[in-house]
């Protein structure tokens, strides 16, 4: 049985705290939020105000931590120079230097292991999709598409200010929206060769992030890729993610994935589990990502999501942002 605590209780604990009360092998044993009127839904569970204590006072095995973009440095440093592992909502940092000193952190603690939430990898569709491109049978990978067209207000970003400066969410829609999208795109895609990208301010919201970014991708295989998301849509719409290959072009959207052949053919291959209510669009693979996760830490040999592999989007939007400053194609060599 494992002793899980959680740090940070905003929006997204709550999937996680449905996902840990749903395992039989973990048990919430401490949390962690500054704000004290939390306390109350947590009766009998030891409530903290300070992570580093709560992490010193309490035997945990595995911490999840669900804070602000800029403080995931420090929380995961905590926690792995206590003994404790990490499951880290995304991104795996706000910057791209924090990123490194997690990577660092990680190969530094072998015993330790960290994993991030890019749990949109373990979705039906995306994993029906990997294997129609593996197997070859339509043939080598053209391009790909990733587009995400939501829409924020500026209550969004007032009633949690830390969302609209670059300093504590380390960017707008890239880092906070898309970063699922950017992930699908080079976990399918492979090893990128250069992005030419630009981002700009579409609304006047007074935040310094970015609210919209396009990029156009070369890969090592090839292949080239188009990513344009942005938060000024009048409405949220559903999220495109296409891979064109010679004989095929495989289609995620509203969670179904369909494959249109040479003949023009198009046909539905599956669909993903949704989850009810307003927050849908989070997905309903954060319970696989964190059972995933629990059973590495108890010596099973189940994958999970390392940071090396939530390194690479940190890469792409560092990228996207170089090359919007320098109006010209980034190479990822020259980057790194």
């Amino acid at each position: 049985m494992l002793n899980v605590g959680i740090i940070g209780l905003g929006d997204i604990s709550s999937i996680h705290l449905k996902s840990i009360q749903a395992m039989e092998d973990a048990r919430l044993a401490a949390v962690c939020d500054l704000d004290l009127s939390q306390k109350e839904r947590f009766d009998g569970i030891p409530f903290y105000s300070d992570f580093a204590k709560m992490l010193t006072e309490q035997p945990l095995d595995c911490v999840h931590i669900c804070l602000p973009h800029h403080l995931h440095y420090l929380a995961t440093k905590t926690a792995v120079e206590a003994g404790v592992h990490v499951l880290l909502e995304k991104p795996l940092a706000h910057s791209i230097q924090d990123a490194k000193a997690i990577v660092e952190l990680e190969e530094n603690h072998p015993n330790i292991k960290i994993g991030v939430c890019l749990q949109n990898r373990l979705n039906e569709t995306v994993k029906a999709l990997q294997q129609m491109v593996s197997s070859k049978k339509y043939g080598q990978i053209i391009g790909l598409k990733g587009l995400v067209t939501w829409h924020r207000p500026k209550a969004y970003y007032d009633a949690k200010p830390w969302r609209g400066f670059l300093k504590t969410a380390g960017g707008g829609v890239m880092i906070n929206q898309a970063i699922h999208t950017l992930d699908l795109i080079q976990l399918v895609g492979g090893e990128i060769e250069s992005i030419r990208g630009s981002i700009d301010q579409l609304l006047d919201y007074e935040y310094d992030i970015e609210d919209t970014a396009t990029a156009y991708i070369k890969f090592n295989n090839g292949a080239t890729g188009l990513f344009f998301a942005t938060v000024s849509n009048a409405q949220n719409s559903s999220i495109e993610f296409q891979v064109m290959l010679e004989k095929a072009i495989l289609t995620i959207k509203d969670s179904i994935l369909t494959i249109t052949t040479e003949d023009g053919q198009k046909k539905r291959v599956t669909e993903d589990t949704k989850l009810p209510g307003s927050k849908f669009y989070y997905g309903a693979s954060h319970a696989k990502l964190i059972a995933h996760f629990y059973q590495e830490i108890l010596g099973g040999t189940c994958d999970y999501i390392h940071v090396r592999d939530a390194f690479v989007s940190m890469e792409m939007i560092q990228l996207i942002r170089n090359s919007s400053e320098a109006k010209k194609p980034i190479t990822m060599e020259v980057f790194q």
